[in-house]
């Protein structure tokens, strides 16, 4: 692959990192703070929002080749 794509794709996969990072962080805030109208799937909910957390962070800190 040539040098002068991967900065644009590096940039790109940050973005993506950044916007997975903060729907999953606003995601648990709301589930956190409204856990009584999730019930019993509160737990599951913010399993998912963790899971949206860590994938975001991969990719904010994943080196591209």
């Amino acid at each position: 692959m040539s040098e002068e794509g991967s900065f644009g794709i590096k940039l790109v996969e940050i973005f993506f990192g950044l916007i997975l990072l903060t729907i999953g962080a606003l995601a648990l805030y709301y589930v956190a703070t409204s856990i009584e109208a999730f019930g019993s799937f509160a737990g599951f909910f913010g399993f998912l929002n963790i899971i949206l957390i860590a994938l975001g962070l991969l990719m904010i800190t994943a080196k591209t080749e």
